[in-house]
């Protein structure tokens, strides 16, 4: 027989056919011939399991699944194998392996309640940490000396200084895009001179921080979740704390310091790069010489929409940034939960922004900075 499960379809004298198994029939054994078994056509009349040498619970299982699938009585058995076949009497003969699966009107009131009760806990978190924010930048004004500011030079370094290119780059393309398609559409009305109003005031007012500020949360906060993240993966913060240096005033305060400092610088400095944009589209599309254009920015652009931009701005670092470092401390577990975290703060800190940005617009207006 050998140390193989096999098979064997034999014809009876009384004409019936018979379905005899040989060989040891063991969970080692009987992945080889399952489907085979399982495929079997037609009628059969017994299951004769005299030519078995060894059998287990899964090999009783298939041959009392094979006599009552086929409705074939079973014989030859030994004396194991009718004591594990008599156990298996009261088990069914196939089993439902999918999950249970709620209906669909169950399923999303359910996964809403999961996520409304998810962003509370996360409201909390966020608060907590604000808090401790609070609490470390108030210790280090009464003790000024452990304030790191080698630390802020390289966070104003990074976050401003490196990232002037890319954010003039961005702001110079986004300024001809609006001249150009701002003055398409308002040639229709004669009033192509009106794109030094358009582009001086949605640049100056809106484009300018908002734009700036997402790409601080996609290069700065990215990079502070992964930094702080990593260092909590590495129980780097918690050998900090063991020494007796605080995270939060070594890790979040001169992050935080920075990205509110040069988001200002940031935000003025795309929103002149996007209008000396529209300068270039003004002087080759519609003959608006570049330093008239500039001129009139001065003569059509009102001063508050310099200060709804300078004021947003360091909300807005405040934001990215605590978006960053909040979600870097959560890291725990493994590398994985650096990428997801990472992944969340840019998210979270892009979101937060466009609803400050919008409490912002309905705020200024009602001021009379319209």
């Amino acid at each position: 027989m050998g140390g193989f499960a096999e098979y064997e379809l034999v014809e009876g004298d009384d004409g019936g056919t018979a379905l005899v198994l040989s060989g040891p029939y063991l969970v080692s054994t009987i992945g080889a011939i399952d489907q085979d078994l399982r495929g079997l056509d037609g009628p059969l009349d017994r299951i004769d399991l005299s030519a078995i040498t060894e059998i287990d619970t899964v090999g009783a299982w298939m041959a009392r699944w094979l006599a009552n699938a086929h409705g074939a009585e079973i014989t030859g058995a030994s004396d194991r194998a009718k004591r594990l076949i008599g156990a298996l009497t009261d088990a069914p003969a196939a089993e439902d392996l999918s999950a249970p699966r709620l209906p669909v009107w169950e399923r999303v009131p359910q996964a809403m309640g999961d996520k409304v009760y998810g962003a509370r806990r996360g409201v909390y978190g966020v608060l907590g940490f604000l808090g401790a924010l609070l609490v470390s930048s108030a210790s280090l004004v009464r003790h000024p000396r452990r304030f790191r500011v080698l630390a802020l030079v390289r966070q104003l370094e990074l976050v401003g200084v490196t990232a002037l290119p890319i954010i003039g780059l961005m702001s110079f393309l986004i300024g001809i895009v609006i001249a150009q398609q701002g003055a398409v559409q308002l040639a229709q009305f004669g009033a192509e001179t009106l794109t030094v109003n358009l582009v001086g005031r949605i640049t100056l007012r809106e484009l300018g921080v908002l734009m700036t500020a997402i790409m601080v949360a996609g290069r700065s906060g990215s990079a502070f979740a992964a930094q702080i993240g990593t260092m909590r993966l590495t129980e780097e913060v918690d050998a900090m704390q063991t020494i007796g240096i605080s995270p939060m005033e070594a890790l979040v305060v001169p992050r935080i310091l920075a990205a509110v400092l040069m988001m200002p610088l940031l935000g003025f400095y795309s929103a002149g790069v996007a209008i000396v944009g529209g300068a270039v589209v003004g002087q080759f599309m519609l003959g608006i010489p570049f330093w008239t254009f500039l001129l009139r920015i001065q003569e059509v652009v009102p001063l508050h929409d310099l200060w709804v931009g300078l004021i947003k701005a360091p909300v807005f670092g405040l934001i990215v940034a605590l978006a960053g470092c909040y979600h870097g401390m959560q890291v725990k577990g493994n590398s994985e939960d650096v990428g997801l975290r990472t992944t969340m703060a840019v998210v979270t800190g892009i979101f937060a922004v466009i609803v400050i940005d919008a409490f912002f617009a309905v705020f200024f207006t009602e001021v009379g900075w319209g």
